[in-house]
């Protein structure tokens, strides 16, 4: 894999941005060969947070790097805006709790698809959510 891949960024501003980060999430899972599974699993959370990151922050982007602990191989990516943060992760993090009329399920339903999940909001700085998924 060229070293350029091992980390980038890309911008989330618009609806096509969305589509653009679920593309690199599907190029960088299939480099990484990851199983339909994980590679459907990985998609899918990064699609939902990079929607909150558009609609809830804002905008912002998404990080990724590749991970290699020398026993096995794995994906984080990062989704980070400045927009108005969230109040209350704990809640934020809860099955049916919604901001927006929407249903509820992009926080704690991401949460489910990856192996590591960690969310940090700053009412009024932002917000930064960080998934990784092993191989």
């Amino acid at each position: 894999m060229p070293a350029d891949e091992a980390r980038g960024a890309l911008p989330l501003r618009s609806e096509e941005d969305i589509i653009t980060s679920r593309q690199k999430v599907r190029l960088l899972t299939q480099q990484l060969k990851f199983s339909l599974v994980d590679q459907t699993k990985m998609i899918t959370a990064a699609s939902e947070l990079s929607r909150n990151t558009l609609v809830h922050g804002g905008g912002g982007q998404m990080r990724w790097e590749l991970l290699d602990d020398g026993m096995r191989r794995g994906l984080r990516l990062y989704f980070e805006d400045t927009g108005p943060g969230i109040p209350d992760t704990r809640l934020a993090l809860t099955d049916g709790w919604t901001s927006n009329k929407g249903m509820g399920l992009g926080l704690p339903g991401s949460k489910r698809l990856v192996h590591e999940f960690e969310l940090t909001s700053t009412p009024g700085e932002g917000t930064r959510v960080s998934i990784t998924r092993w191989k």
